[in-house]
């Protein structure tokens, strides 16, 4: 399909600089999300990558050849938006079919291409309907629909689940995954939503105040995040963070001190802390262990019964630490619980809230959706 290539990106609105420096690689066939919070700048990196802005600094390349002076139109571009935009006067096939028909494709290949995309996207008994006869799902397919018949080199999608109930989104979740495999496209995602960045990518982009914090496969970033912020953005529930003393260094790891006195070992690279460094432990809830022997302990606040999980809320001095346990657990609200942690699921950030690199490599860190590869055999750096 097509290659995408931003060096050194940037665009400001007056003298406010909101996208700063970005440098990235869109690989062909890829499906790419840039995720991050309301205002990182997910949305104009999106826009400037279809011509819908420019860009006060830098070069976007489409298969090598530089684009920034080129229309939205010429760009080989198809772009969904978060609104679906669709005709009320035309149906499903009117819909699909229009921007081929401003075109002058022949009504035959113009008929041809649009049943194609049906079929794809299971719309072949609803082309004779018009808008208002449709779900908030099926609208939504045909906005993408009607992207799909235009053939693009690179499909751009704008947040386009966030009007849909959480049911539908979910389905439209699986069902865009299966485009991109039937398809074989290449795809820049945009969303707000770290699950959706989790179930469809590829790669992930996570961005912050105007530059990207981290790339990588979704695992990587999981278990491999670069610094809090991205530790804190990936995953749901979000990582508990807790402030702990350096104890000692050596070659297999960090030993500190936790709240309570208890010390445990940590496997990450340390040799360059001073003793002066302060330094915090990301704990993720799935992966604290109620233990009555465990070194942390705090009171039950809130209870969320989920049914095949609960979540406990535990008070821990200032710090509200969720824990995510099996659902049938017998506990109740201001119950005291003790509980622990494997050390090589920890994460520490040091006082700019950089991670330390860990000594332990997940077998999965590397593993994309797509990647057929045996786990552990050599994936995307973190």
């Amino acid at each position: 399909m097509a290659t995408l290539q931003l060096r050194n990106i940037s665009k400001r609105f007056g003298d406010t600089e909101v996208i700063k420096g970005i440098d990235l690689d869109v690989n062909d066939r890829e499906f790419v999300v840039f995720v991050g919070p309301s205002g990182c700048g997910k949305s104009t990196l999106m826009r400037m990558i279809a011509g819908l802005e420019s860009a006060s600094d830098g070069d976007i390349l489409i298969d090598g050849q530089r684009i920034n002076e080129v229309g939205p139109a010429d760009r080989g571009l198809a772009m969904v938006f978060q609104s679906y935009a669709l005709y009320p006067h035309m149906t499903v096939e009117g819909n699909m079919g229009f921007s081929m028909r401003l075109a002058g494709v022949p009504k035959a290949e113009r008929r041809a291409k649009v049943l194609e995309a049906a079929r794809i996207l299971q719309l072949e008994p609803l082309l004779d309907r018009k808008p208002k006869a449709l779900s908030g799902g099926q609208r939504q397919r045909v906005a993408i629909g009607r992207a799909i018949v235009r053939n693009p080199g690179i499909f751009l999608f704008d947040e386009p689940l966030s009007n849909l109930d959480a049911a539908l989104r979910v389905q439209m979740r699986i069902e865009l995954a299966r485009l991109h495999d039937e398809l074989d496209a290449t795809m820049i995602y945009v969303t707000h939503d770290q699950i959706e960045a989790m179930t469809m990518a590829d790669k992930i982009v996570v961005l912050h105040d105007g530059v990207v914090e981290q790339v990588g496969s979704p695992m990587a970033l999981y278990h491999h995040p670069r610094n809090r912020f991205v530790a804190g953005f990936i995953g749901s529930p979000r990582m508990n963070f807790l402030p702990v003393t350096l104890v000692d260094i050596s070659p297999e790891g960090v030993t500190i001190g936790l709240p309570g006195g208890d010390e445990r070992h940590v496997p990450v690279e340390g040799m360059h802390l001073t003793a002066d460094t302060a330094l915090e432990i990301g704990l993720r809830p799935e992966h604290l262990v109620l233990d009555e022997q465990g070194p942390l302990s705090g009171d039950i606040k809130v209870l969320e019964r989920l049914g095949g999980q609960t979540s406990l809320y535990v008070q821990m001095g200032d710090e509200l630490i969720t824990i995510m346990a099996d659902g049938d657990v017998a506990f109740r609200v201001n119950d005291t619980v003790r509980f622990g942690f494997a050390p090589e699921r920890a994460h520490l950030f040091d006082g700019e809230g950089r991670a330390l690199e860990s000594l332990h490599q997940h077998p999965l860190a590397g593993v994309t959706r797509h990647d057929n590869r045996a786990p552990g055999t050599a994936g995307e750096p973190a």
